[in-house]
């Protein structure tokens, strides 16, 4: 069973993700088809942030991949048997 901080986290989460996916989805489907004049473009990035930020992320998603993937082959790698 979850204990109740686990689920305060896991809500905190699941918010955060939402708030997330609603503000991209607005950000990219939306507002394109809202005058550039109007008032909603203040609470948003410059569209080639919307392309920039999820290729950095993602790149650097890779980069913790590879790094940790390196970590454990590195830390499980047997020592080198001696022939004597």
């Amino acid at each position: 069973q979850a204990t109740a901080t686990d689920q305060v986290v896991g809500f905190g989460l699941v918010a955060f993700s939402l708030v997330l996916f609603v503000y991209y989805t607005l950000w990219i489907i939306a507002l394109p088809f809202i005058d550039s004049d109007h008032a909603i473009h203040k609470y948003f990035l410059p569209r080639e942030y919307a392309v920039i930020i999820p290729v950095v992320a993602g790149l650097l998603l890779l980069l913790f991949i590879g790094v940790f993937i390196t970590v454990v082959m590195w830390r499980s790698r047997k020592p080198a048997k001696k022939s004597d």
